[in-house]
């Protein structure tokens, strides 16, 4: 997403947190164990280059290979990690200089041309990378584009010294420094290329980071990825000596696997197990603030979903409420807008009577439209969607009076990549984390014409005038004013429906402690521990 993917949004009820207190853990009385492996359940990631990398389980990953030249504290603020610092007098030239000492896993000093390599790669048109977009802010990235791009390197690049160089941006950008932390961003050693600006296509098995964390062996598809801590890393040290990714399609076998001790953390409890993973885990079921936001996407290409109006009535032939209640038994609050709660600009109901459950008009509206008499949705198996993706369909059938069927593929990636192609999917379910905090996050990638995740053909020049304002805008309240005004044209057109928010809801074995969740549905690498 991003597309960074999935996450599940939960204020746990009272029914499944009366356990936590009755079936506490030893675990604080062990010993931690420097030496131990936790092994952590994602999906089968779409990609492991930094560029192409848009879903949260292939950035989990990258988070323990790479560095990002900043993170974000407490109140989703950016502070330098990887950089010495990101300054700017205008807000459209901006110098980074990097913090010295850090190394590639293969021993190669990280510099600014690490950097500025694995920009233009990701920003080279004919590269297709799916992170493109996030470099069009640069001076010099139309020149890029094309069947036969006029430039290799963005303008706005420019090497200073070994550790410093400057960005130069099309328009000014307040929130600039704030993206650098997310996986695009990251740099690349010169051991990824075969030639300038060339990918050696191996690369992506076993990417050769700078983080805290380095490959052990390559990517086993749909099985594994392992990797053990960098002891060169001049940040702050891991506190075990590696991370084993171990890739489910079925949550249902992982969250067992937790429960035996098989496996050492499970990001999201399945749906059908929330009522009882509070007794099943005690304190070991936790949860924590996240920034996804559920969709059910429409493919608006077709001519059977073209028309807003039968979009519209789909969304209000859903009862949001008394799915939260039935199938998350509360813990996924209903969603009807564009962004998250976690960034400034959220406003509770932006799209208003859409998001109204009333059936008779939503039956009204889809017949006068002209609505297709079958509907199909689709959705990732290896997500836990079953469920939801059920009773949505029943609420279909009986207020709007058609055939529904939810149609599941393996993985999310096969999900990604038809839709991508634009095969016959019908509705999809799609899931966005932030890749940065900013409400132009949720609204740029997903919905502008050129979005990295723009999955549904949505095309609306105002919407995109309206992004480019507040991009330019002088101030944070300035911004949000331009970013409302694109989300009130969303509400209008409804590419997609928001579902629910999300909240982090995991679970872990006996076997760990100090297991936390970041709002980009990532597990803190850096604080978890393994016990003797």
């Amino acid at each position: 997403m991003q597309l960074r993917g999935l996450a599940a949004l939960t204020v746990v009820p009272l029914a499944l947190t009366l356990g936590l207190a009755a079936c506490g853990s030893r675990e604080t009385a062990r010993e931690r164990d420097p030496d131990g492996t936790v092994r952590i359940e994602i999906a089968e990631p779409q990609h492991l280059v930094p560029t192409n990398t848009v879903e949260t389980s292939g950035s989990q990953v990258l988070s323990a290979l790479f560095s990002p030249l900043v993170d974000y504290d407490g109140q989703n603020k950016p502070y330098e990690e990887a950089a010495e610092s990101v300054t700017s007098t205008d807000n459209r030239v901006w110098t980074v200089r990097l913090k010295p000492g850090y190394t590639f896993h293969d021993g190669e000093p990280v510099t600014a041309d690490s950097y500025l390599d694995a920009w233009n790669y990701g920003a080279y048109g004919p590269n297709e990378q799916n992170s493109s977009y996030f470099f069009e802010k640069i001076l010099g990235y139309p020149e890029l584009q094309g069947e036969r791009p006029k430039a290799r390197e963005l303008r706005g690049l420019a090497r200073v010294d070994e550790l410093t160089f400057t960005v130069t941006l099309a328009e000014p950008y307040a929130d600039f420094r704030s993206m650098l932390g997310y996986t695009a961003f990251y740099p690349l050693p010169a051991a990824a290329f075969t030639a300038p600006g060339v990918l050696d296509e191996g690369y992506g098995q076993a990417p050769i980071g700078q983080g805290p964390f380095r490959m052990r062996g390559v990517w086993q598809h749909d099985a594994s990825i392992t990797v053990e801590r960098y002891d060169a890393f001049p940040g702050q040290q891991p506190r075990v000596a590696g991370v084993d990714f171990r890739i489910y399609q079925q949550p249902g076998a992982a969250y067992e696997d937790v429960l035996s001790d098989n496996l050492d953390v499970i990001k999201t409890i399945p749906t059908d197990r929330l009522a009882t993973a509070g007794a099943e885990l005690g304190d070991r079921f936790r949860q924590s603030p996240a920034s996804s936001l559920e969709l059910l996407a429409f493919p608006t290409f077709e001519k059977e979903f073209a028309d807003p109006r039968v979009r519209r009535a789909i969304s209000m032939a859903i009862d949001r409420e008394a799915i939260s209640d039935s199938v998350f038994h509360g813990s996924e609050p209903p969603a009807r807008s564009f962004v998250s709660p976690v960034v400034a600009g959220y406003r509770e109901d932006t799209i208003r009577s859409a998001g109204e459950h009333d059936p008779a008009q939503a039956r009204k509206l889809y017949e006068e439209a002209g609505g297709p008499a079958r509907i199909e949705l689709s959705y990732n198996n290896d997500g836990g969607h079953q469920a939801w993706i059920e009773a949505t369909c029943g609420q279909l059938r009986s207020n709007l009076g058609v055939e529904c069927v939810g149609s599941a593929v393996p993985r999310f990636t096969d999900l990604l990549t038809a839709v991508e192609r634009r095969e016959p999917v019908g509705l999809f379910r799609m899931g966005w984390v932030m890749d940065h905090p900013s409400m132009e996050n949720y609204l740029g990638p997903l919905y502008s014409s050129t979005g990295s995740a723009n999955y549904y053909g949505y095309a609306n020049p105002q919407f995109d005038r309206l992004l480019a304002e507040g991009a330019r805008a002088a101030t944070e309240e300035a911004a949000i004013r331009k970013y409302q005004q694109a989300e009130d044209l969303l509400a209008r057109d409804l590419p997609v429906i928001p579902l629910r928010h999300g909240q982090n809801v995991f679970g872990h074995s006996t076997r760990v402690r100090n297991v936390e969740m970041d709002l980009f549905d990532r597990v803190d690498l850096l604080t978890v521990e393994a016990l003797r």
